[in-house]
């Protein structure tokens, strides 16, 4: 009996959010009971003080307008601050918000940001500096319902892109492949790797396919400034999920996420 008991705890400890540090590296960001080791911006940004943040009784996190319809946004941002790791997360958003996931985070929610905007001309995957002085989109297409009362998606070049060389990303996925990854009204997984110096290297997949690779040092986005670039990010910051700000989230809608785990790479 003691032996089977410990070879429970064990297998338990080894899952995402039901123990510490496994053999693998990966920590759980998330407990599935509350809030520990996040908090809301510490600092006003341009999408709002914070949001609404809380955990269903079935253990997922969510995330909202605060209060709801308020247009008042914001950021949930890890206690610990992180320079090159991997991130993976499951996530499952209403449709209507635009969110994301962002890296290297500063108490105001700037940083890089991979999307999560799961809306009309929306994207889910690619990535986007977004600071209050300097922003810049690395979209390449995005999606549309089309349907408004069905999940069915289509796709589209963003209109932004004329303008661009071939090899603005290292690797990119084609709209097809995305869209036979995508389950929509589902939970997905998203993974997110970050590495290298002050501008870093970021890949992303959705379930398991892999969506880009953008190079932050060294892309010809037409419209990057990689000296501006410089004056705004942080080598090393939290991981933050965002709720947009403005009056474009819907009423009520939320973003929700589980299985959070983070590994920290050389």
């Amino acid at each position: 009996m003691i032996a089977r008991t410990g070879f429970i705890l064990t297998l338990l400890a080894a899952l995402p959010g039901c123990g510490g540090k496994g053999g693998d590296g990966w920590t759980p960001l998330f407990d599935g009971k509350d809030l520990t080791g996040w908090h809301k911006q510490k600092e006003r940004g341009q999408h709002g003080d914070g949001g609404q943040w809380g955990v269903t009784g079935d253990g997922v996190l969510y995330g909202e307008q605060g209060p709801p319809g308020s247009g008042n946004g914001g950021f949930l941002l890890t206690d610990e601050v992180f320079t090159n790791f991997e991130l993976e997360l499951s996530l499952r958003p209403d449709w209507g918000p635009d969110s994301g996931v962002f890296v290297r985070t500063d108490e105001r929610g700037g940083g890089w940001q991979v999307y999560v905007d799961h809306h009309d001309h929306g994207n889910v995957g690619h990535v986007r500096l977004e600071t209050k002085p300097y922003s810049v989109p690395f979209r390449p297409f995005g999606f549309s319902r089309t349907d408004p009362n069905r999940a069915a998606l289509e796709m589209a070049p963003d209109s932004r892109t004329g303008n661009w060389p071939d090899n603005v990303y290292e690797e990119t996925c084609a709209p097809e492949q995305w869209l036979a990854a995508w389950k929509p009204d589902d939970w997905n997984r998203l993974r997110i790797r970050c590495t290298g110096g002050e501008l870093p290297v970021i890949e992303t997949w959705v379930n398991d396919v892999k969506v880009c690779r953008l190079n932050t040092e060294t892309t010809p986005h037409p419209g990057y400034d990689r000296e501006k670039a410089l004056e705004v990010v942080e080598p090393a910051g939290s991981i933050g999920l965002q709720v947009h700000g403005g009056k474009n989230w819907p009423d009520g809608a939320r973003v929700f996420w589980r299985d959070i785990r983070v590994r920290r790479l050389p």
